[in-house]
Order: structure tokens, then C-alpha cells, then sequence
């Protein structure tokens, strides 16, 4: 599997989907600076890379899951190494 692959799995989807419900689906970077905002990505605080996006203890475990609105995710990734699209879907570039 290629990583642009494990994005579209129904494993990622099924541990984003959960993950972004136990949040209520509200950013939590915003939520911790008390505004309200809806969190569209769920960002991996430890990126991932052609060698751990296979590690389930990196790639899927919760501890290492935020989730985030646009700007937030945008703010945490300046080299700009994908986008992610109106969908939500991951853009590699």
C-alpha cells in the first residue's frame, strides 16, 4: 500500500470518522483558545512518512490525532507538501 493509498482505506476513514466524532466534530486548537469552529481534517501530530504510515501505533492511534479546522491544519504544515480538497480528501503534490 502507498500512503496516498492508506488515506483513501476504509481503516483510515473508519478511525478519522471516529475520531472526529468523539471530538464533536469542533477544532481543537480553536476550542482551546475558546472559539468554536468546525474541524474538517484530522491532522497526525506526528507526520506521516513512506515508513511509518504503515505503523498502526503511528498511523491510527488516537494519541497521535487532532482534530483541526482548515486554518488550524494549515498553520501546521508550512512546507505545503499536499493540500486537501473541498471533500476532505488528501491532494499530494
Amino acid at each position: 500500500m502507498e500512503r496516498k493509498q492508506f488515506y483513501s482505506s476504509k481503516m483510515w476513514q473508519d478511525c478519522r470518522n471516529a475520531y472526529a466524532k468523539s471530538k464533536k466534530n469542533l477544532c481543537e486548537l480553536c476550542l482551546a483558545e475558546g472559539r468554536l469552529s468546525y474541524g474538517e481534517i484530522v491532522h497526525h501530530k506526528k507526520h506521516l512518512n513512506d515508513d511509518n504510515f504503515t505503523d498502526p501505533s503511528v498511523a491510527l492511534d488516537w494519541n497521535n490525532l487532532q482534530l483541526l479546522c482548515r486554518d488550524c491544519h494549515a498553520k501546521q504544515h508550512s512546507n505545503k507538501r499536499y493540500k486537501v480538497d473541498e471533500l476532505g480528501r488528501v491532494i499530494f503534490r
